[in-house]
Order: C-alpha cells, then sequence, then structure tokens
C-alpha cells in the first residue's frame, strides 16, 4: 500500500534497496536517483553526494546501482548499508531528477524501499502531483531514537538537479562564461618624459592558498550516431573501476521482424541477451568474456574485466553488468563489448536497449542502440581503445546478422578482425 505524503515507517532491515521507478512512454524524459546524505541539513562534503558521476560513498553505506527495465517500466536504484552509515549522518535523502523535461511528463512515479535480503518491500510513495519540477525528493531514511525510519516526502525543484544539489550544500562545477569585453578607454595624452624611479626590490609574493576541492560534475555524456565517440581522461575516468550495464525491454507495438520476435517471445517466454567482450591485451594474448562457457573473467588479473552474472530471466532490473579495472588499461589494448541472444527471440527489432559506461571517476556515458531493421542475433555496443595516451570510447550499435552455422561469436570476431578460434559452448 502506497504511503501518503508525510507519512513514515520503521525501517528494521541493516541494508536496503530504494527502488524509483516509472512507467515508460514517448516522449518521458531520463530520470536518475540520487542521495544525499545529511549532517544538521547539509552535506558535509561534496562526497556526501551520491549519483551517477560518483556512485559510491567513501564509507561503503550507499552505492548508485543505475537503471534496470522491465515491462513497460523502467526503475533506477540505490544500495544503503544502513549498519554502515556513520554516526554523524542523521539523514539520507532520496531524490531524483529529470533530464530533457519534467516530472508532470514522468507517469506513475514512485519509491520504494526493499529489505535487501529478502527483496520484501518495507515502505512505497507513488508522487501524485508532480508538475514542472525537474528535481525531486522524495522521501528520505532517517534516524529516531537510535532506529532508522523512512519518510515521504514529495519536494519539487523547478531547478534541476544542480538546484537541488546547492540546496543541500553541494558545490556545482558550472561552465565558465564569458566575461564581458571592457569598454574601450580614450586614447592617452603623449606622455611626457619623466625621471626613471628609483630602483626597488618588489616584495616576496604570498603563499598560494590551497588548492580548492574539485566541484561536483553533474554533467552526463550521450553518444550519438553525430558524436560516437568520447576520451575517458578528459571525462576525468580513466582510473577506478568501470561498470557496463546493457538494460532493455520489448516495444509493445510489433512490425516486420518486430511482429516476428513479438511471438519469439510469446513462445519461448522470458528474452535472454547474453552481454560480453571480446579482448587484446598489449601482450598479444586475446579471449572473450561471457557466460558460455563460464568464462567470466577477471577484474584484478588478466583480462581485468569481470562478468557479474548470467540475468536468464530477462526481466531482472539490474539487466546485465561487467566491470573493467582502468587501473590496468596500459595492458588492455582493445575491447570489443556485444550482446547475444540466448533464447527467447530469433532478432533484437522491437527492443529499446540502453548501454551505460559508469567510471568511478568521471562523467556516466550513455547510448541507446536505436532501431533494429536486421534479422540480427548479435549486436556489437562498445569499442574501447587503447591510444597509447588514452582510452576512447566508440558508440558502434551494430546489429550483425550471422551466415549460417556461424555462431554470434564468429561473427563479432569477423566483423572486428579478432582471429581467434572458437568451439560450442553451453551454460
Amino acid at each position: 500500500m502506497s504511503m501518503l505524503k508525510g507519512a513514515n515507517v520503521p525501517v528494521s532491515a541493516a541494508s536496503v534497496r530504494v527502488e524509483l521507478g516509472w512507467r515508460s512512454a514517448p516522449g518521458t524524459p531520463d530520470v536518475d536517483a540520487s542521495a544525499l546524505l545529511l549532517k544538521a541539513g547539509k552535506v558535509r562534503s561534496d562526497a556526501d553526494f551520491v549519483f551517477y558521476n560518483q556512485p559510491s560513498h567513501a564509507s561503503g553505506a550507499v552505492r548508485y546501482d543505475g537503471k534496470g527495465t522491465g515491462p513497460g517500466t523502467v526503475t533506477d536504484s540505490l544500495s544503503v548499508d544502513l549498519a554502515r552509515v556513520e554516526a554523524d549522518i542523521e539523514r539520507i535523502v532520496v531524490a531524483a531528477s529529470a533530464d530533457g523535461g519534467n516530472f508532470g511528463r514522468v507517469p506513475g512515479l514512485y519509491v520504494r524501499v526493499l529489505d535487501a535480503a529478502s527483496g520484501a518491500e518495507i515502505a512505497r510513495y507513488d508522487s501524485q502531483d508532480a508538475t514542472v519540477e525537474t528535481a525531486f525528493v522524495l522521501g528520505e531514511l532517517y534516524r529516531r531514537q537510535g532506529a532508522w525510519k523512512f519518510r515521504s516526502v514529495g519536494q519539487g525543484y523547478s531547478s534541476g538537479l544542480e538546484g537541488l544539489a546547492t540546496d543541500f550544500g553541494i558545490s556545482v562545477d558550472e561552465p565558465q562564461r564569458a566575461a564581458a569585453a571592457p569598454p574601450v578607454a580614450p586614447a592617452p595624452p603623449a606622455p611626457v618624459a619623466a625621471p626613471a624611479p628609483p630602483r626597488y626590490t618588489p616584495p616576496a609574493p604570498p603563499a598560494p592558498p590551497a588548492a580548492a576541492p574539485t566541484p561536483v560534475r553533474l554533467s552526463k555524456v550521450t553518444l550519438t550516431k553525430d558524436a560516437p565517440s568520447v576520451s575517458l581522461s578528459k571525462q576525468g575516468g580513466n582510473s577506478g573501476e568501470m561498470r557496463v550495464n546493457l538494460s532493455w525491454q520489448v516495444r509493445k507495438q510489433f512490425k516486420g521482424w518486430g511482429a516476428k520476435l513479438g511471438r519469439a517471445v510469446a513462445m519461448h517466454g522470458d528474452l535472454d541477451l547474453d552481454l560480453c567482450a571480446l579482448y587484446e591485451l598489449t601482450d598479444g594474448r586475446k579471449g572473450v568474456v561471457q557466460a558460455l562457457g563460464n568464462a567470466f573473467g577477471a577484474l584484478h588479473q588478466p583480462p581485468f574485466i569481470h562478468l557479474d552474472g548470467d540475468d536468464r530471466t530477462g526481466g531482472s532490473a539490474n539487466g546485465e553488468n561487467l566491470s573493467i579495472n582502468l587501473d590496468h588499461k596500459h595492458q588492455l589494448r582493445r575491447v570489443v563489448i556485444f550482446v547475444t541472444i540466448y533464447e527467447g527471440a530469433r532478432s533484437f527489432a522491437d527492443l529499446d536497449a540502453t548501454v551505460t559506461l559508469q567510471p568511478q571517476n568521471g562523467a556516466a556515458i550513455d547510448f541507446s542502440l536505436g532501431e533494429c531493421t536486421v534479422p540480427s542475433t548479435v549486436c556489437s555496443l562498445a569499442l574501447i581503445t587503447n591510444t597509447g595516451s588514452d582510452l576512447l570510447v566508440q558508440r558502434e550499435a551494430r546489429f550483425l546478422v550471422p551466415e549460417r552455422g556461424v555462431s554470434p561469436q564468429r561473427t563479432i570476431d569477423y566483423a572486428y578482425g579478432w582471429g581467434m578460434n572458437w568451439t560450442p559452448g553451453r551454460k
């Protein structure tokens, strides 16, 4: 049952999952979840803001998990380990921001708190009165007499994520505006010769002030056909762990190959997509990270790529995820991230799929795959190339059609010239 605005419920679970959700519909803005850890109503520093560009709190108490899709729905989630929240933190505000529109255009917006261990719903609040707001505080976890509670809030901001962040004490990195040109001064009179002034020794310059902390960057990078690539170093995201997420949903209306896909999904049940990666290391070693053959890889040893697991239902809120250890970027020559259809459909047609690359440091990078118009069962998502001084992320979004008797993996190999030997595998 949904809570009324301002109501509160006790939270007895030691760890919770906070899920923002809404119905997918044409023209719906992109919505992003965030959390602010507050002391006396403000953050202690910019590090107390957890969102897509800063996905983990230093204490390990709060983590941004990212987006997922289901039938007709989209979710964005946070994990909160209440036992690890620092003692001076009084509240954890759960907020959302809308990119490309306002919350009046986001149907069915809700927030719910789930027991992370059992999945049981602890609290739920459905927003009913959003209009022109572009940022929203949906609820908050707060301490009361040594115990945690959740309160529904429903307070909006028309100034977006920037306005919400600054209201709680976040320093936001704003683009520099060009200064107005100074007025042109009249020409000075002709100089009059004067005796040279006596020489003197200038005073020593004052010590430079301590460097101010870098303000929080709220921007995201969206790759398109016209702007398909981005430098990780220019985004400040070329170190730490980078998570790659693929989320998808089946469109409701079918046509062409989509009609065949609709029947395939109906016949075979849930759609099972597999996120994979071909890698080539600087020492010449090549391989694949995938669920087939249990080749899940490793994060802290070659190939420095790890597949989290295999979502066989196709309905997981978190989609498919893999991680790349950018601290070992000098050992990566190139990586092709791709996806295959394992079962449930004969083509990617009429799928809405989104790829998000979330560096541990730096801006999130995302893009959509667009429409598939061919009977494709394998799609290359992104190509990551070591240029020698940087890692370049290139949006691929190439729907490939395997030849008869050729596997999706071998098809990717042919397209990118990996030259590997392939044998049948199963999971």
